[in-house]
Order: structure tokens, then C-alpha cells, then sequence
């Protein structure tokens, strides 16, 4: 595999760590010859030239490299080593590759992969103790701030760090709509059925060493809901077990939460996370331009975290749109590209340009609804799914604020961003959505 240069951005503060770190006989004779080839995961492939450098890397050098490579801050924690010409891989990290996070947390979010500024070092100090030291210091640790900040990563974080450092310990993580619908599950039902589903569920929430909850703001007005929550909670602090909970308000402003609740929040440590300044925008870019193995020049990076607003998923979505911009019309990423891509719908040649009239059309086709369903206030689950793929879709697609896009779905800032974080969650977890998704998509840009 040639060496590749777009790697280099990564690779040259490594090498200045491992510079300081190892020998300079060592350096000069294996380090200084390596070729980062590949990003794989929180992994950079280097390649070398020998079976023998590879043995004599693996045997002696490989502990200072790993510290390298940690202390060089470019989101990565260890390499992979490949023989040039070889198959497979002749150092591979098998304590990384033998862990894998529990089914319903999301492996990609980890505190290596987390961007640390002033608005959340603070949140992500309390979080790194959390999972350091469950049930310790800040129990429970209740995480509040705007949508699209890094909540959900935060609080996945502590759970796969848990899952990998504790695999004894027992850790549940749901959002709160899965939560709501246990319960209303386990309310299913008549005489012994019902009550033992509700055994059921209260066992298994009951037996949690770790328990962390996301958006737990959408359980107001759930008075049911709120009961069994409020009896769980006290049952597990009682243990001595660890809570962990998101919101986008602090506690005292939950005013259609019961008020029992809401003290018991706040009885915890309270933590939020502020919008990031320009610099933390930037730094968040430069991760994701990394993990789209793609590398995006200063000027870019800058233009694009300029009144990008707070939320860092839209932050997100523009670098995608000049990523694929990029690919699509096969040009370098600059500033002019990166203002045509925001500026425009991006299309092919001869392909209309993609408006939310043509979201809305292909939506309503693909699922044989009418247009004023979609728009509508149905809860039926065959029109709300449609209507939260569409927000999803154009909030994607197009290039409008988040505001305008709400005013085309008569829907407001809250519900809009809402129903993009439930489509992410559910094309993680549900393959045939994520089908719908791409093949609505694809009918959408006409490929």
C-alpha cells in the first residue's frame, strides 16, 4: 500500500512525540523509514518495509509509540502495523479489537473522539470521573445544554469506558422514548400477564450498575412514566449504583416534571454544556475532516465554523456538503468550493436543483401519503416516521437555516432538531430505515 500524503496533517505530531520518546538510533533507523498508510477507527496504519522492522517494532518499540501517539492530541490512542507487499496486519492491537461496546451504546462515541474547549471542559472533566469511579463523586450527574452540543457522545462516552474497564458491571442506556415505551409495554396486557411484564421491567432497570438516560426532558405530562422513573432512581441511589441523565434544560426549569423529581436532580451534580467559541468549532472540524479521511485546508475550516450557529450537527453537515461537493465535481476543497456548496443545493449537471418541495414530493411517494398528512399533527407511528424523515432529509440536503426549514413543516426549532437526532438513532439501529433513507435519498438527487 503507497504511503499517503493526506495523512501527513495526522502522522507529523506523532512523529515529533515519538522523536522525544525513542532513542535516536532507534528513530532514524525504524520510526523515521515508517509510512502512515491508513485511519482505521481510532487506529493510524503505518506500513514498514521488513518482517524483521516489523518484529523488532512490535517487540520493543511499540509501548513508547502507543504514549506517542496519545500525547500528540490528534484523536487517535494506537497504530496498526502492515509489511509492505503483506496481508493482514503484523501488529494489531488485540486488546482494542477484543472490545466491543454493548449493542445499544454507540461505539464511535469515546472521550478520545470527544473535542475538548472552554464551553465543555468542565462537563467532560465531571463525565471522565464518572466513568473513572461510578457511583464516586457525582452521583447522579445530570448533563443539560442546547440541542447538538455533545450531550449524547458525553454520556455514551461513560458508558463505553465503563463497559470496556468494568465488563462486570451491568450498564443500561436508553434514550427517553425508549424508556417511555418499556413502560407502556410492560402496562400491556391484563391480571398476570401484565404484571409480569412489569416485574420484568422493573427488575431489569432495578439491577442497573450504571443507568443513563438521554433527554429525559421528554417525560413530561408522562405521569406514569414519571411514577416508575422516580421509584427507580430512588432505588438504585439507594444501592449505591450510578445514574447518569440528559436534558436541555437544568432541573429547576423542568416545570412539567413533578416536583420530586426535579429536586432529586438537582441533589446531584449539575453540569452544562455552552455552545463552542470559533476555536473549538475549528478543532471539531479538523476531527471530522480526519474521520472522513479527508484532509480540509485552515482557510476552509475557518469559513465553514463562521456563522455556522451553535448546534454542532448543522457544523457537521456543512463540512459533509463540501466533502461531497468535492467528490461530486472531483475538485480540492478551497473557500470558493466550500461557498458554492452552501450556497447551492449540490447537483450534477443537468439535474434539478434539490428544493423542499422535491423532499417533501419523493416523501410522500415513497411512502404513498398525501402531502397535508405529512404536514399534519398525525401521531400515527406510518405518518410521523415519514414526516421526522423528511425534517431529517432536508435539514441534510438543503442548504437553509434550521429555522427556515421548520416555517416549509410548520414545525419549530425544538421539533425539527428532535426529529434529526431520532432518525440518526434509528438508521444506526434499524437497517431497513436506514434503507428507506438512502433510497429516498437517491430518488431525491435523481442518481
Amino acid at each position: 500500500m503507497a504511503e499517503n500524503r493526506d495523512l501527513d496533517f495526522l502522522y507529523d505530531p506523532i512523529k515529533e512525540k515519538m522523536k522525544e520518546l525513542i532513542s535516536h538510533i532507534n528513530y532514524s533507523t525504524y520510526i523515521d523509514k515508517l509510512k502512515p498508510v491508513d485511519v482505521d477507527g481510532r487506529f493510524i496504519v503505518l506500513e514498514t518495509a521488513t518482517e524483521s522492522f516489523a518484529k523488532y517494532i512490535t517487540g520493543t518499540l511499540a509501548e513508547k509509540m502507543r504514549e506517542a501517539i496519545v500525547k500528540a492530541n490528534v484523536g487517535l490512542t494506537d497504530f496498526r502495523l502492515k509489511v509492505e507487499g503483506g496481508d493482514g496486519y503484523a501488529y494489531n492491537a488485540p486488546d482494542e479489537e477484543e472490545f466491543s461496546s454493548p449493542s445499544n451504546l454507540d461505539p464511535k462515541f469515546t472521550f478520545e473522539s470527544f473535542v475538548v474547549g472552554k464551553n465543555n471542559e468542565f462537563v467532560h472533566a465531571a463525565a471522565l470521573s464518572v466513568a473513572d469511579d461510578p457511583a464516586g463523586t457525582y452521583n447522579p450527574l445530570f448533563i443539560y445544554g442546547g440541542t447538538g452540543l455533545g450531550k449524547t457522545h458525553l454520556i455514551q462516552a461513560i458508558g463505553n469506558k465503563v463497559a470496556k474497564e468494568k465488563p462486570d458491571l451491568k450498564i443500561i442506556y436508553v434514550t427517553c422514548d425508549q424508556f417511555f415505551n418499556d413502560i407502556i409495554d410492560s402496562m400491556l396486557g391484563h391480571g398476570v400477564d401484565a404484571r409480569s411484564k412489569g416485574n420484568r421491567l422493573r427488575q431489569r432497570y432495578r439491577n442497573a450498575d450504571v443507568l443513563i438516560i438521554d433527554d429525559i426532558q421528554f417525560i413530561a405530562k408522562k405521569k406514569a412514566v414519571q411514577e416508575e422513573f422516580f421509584h427507580i432512581f430512588n432505588e438504585l441511589v439507594s444501592k449505591g449504583k450510578q445514574i447518569v441523565i440528559s436534558s436541555d434544560q437544568p432541573p429547576k426549569e423542568l416545570t412539567e416534571l413533578e416536583e420530586r423529581l426535579r429536586t432529586r436532580f438537582s441533589g446531584g451534580l449539575l453540569f452544562d454544556i455552552l455552545p463552542p467559541n470559533l476555536e473549538t468549532k475549528i478543532a471539531i472540524l479538523k476531527r471530522k475532516a480526519f474521520e472522513n479521511k479527508c484532509l480540509v485546508p485552515d482557510d476552509v475550516l475557518v469559513f465553514l465554523a463562521q456563522d455556522s450557529g451553535d448546534d454542532i450537527r448543522t457544523l457537521e453537515g456543512r463540512l459533509k456538503k463540501v466533502i461531497f461537493a468535492s467528490r461530486l465535481h472531483e475538485k480540492p476543497i478551497s473557500v470558493s468550493l466550500a461557498g458554492m456548496a452552501l450556497n447551492e443545493a449540490v447537483s450534477d449537471v443537468g439535474k434539478e436543483e434539490v428544493t423542499p418541495e422535491n423532499i417533501i414530493s419523493a416523501v410522500t411517494s415513497f411512502y404513498r401519503i398525501s402531502k397535508e398528512d405529512l404536514l399534519g399533527k398525525s401521531k400515527k407511528r406510518e405518518i410521523v416516521i415519514p414526516r421526522q424523515i423528511c425534517s431529517y432529509l432536508m435539514l441534510e440536503l438543503l442548504s437553509l437555516p434550521l429555522s427556515s426549514v421548520g416555517k416549509v413543516l410548520g414545525r419549530d426549532h425544538t421539533t425539527m432538531m428532535y426529529s434529526r437526532d431520532k432518525v440518526e438513532e434509528m438508521c444506526r439501529v434499524n437497517d431497513k430505515i436506514a434503507k428507506d433513507v438512502d433510497d429516498i435519498k437517491n430518488i431525491i438527487l435523481k442518481k
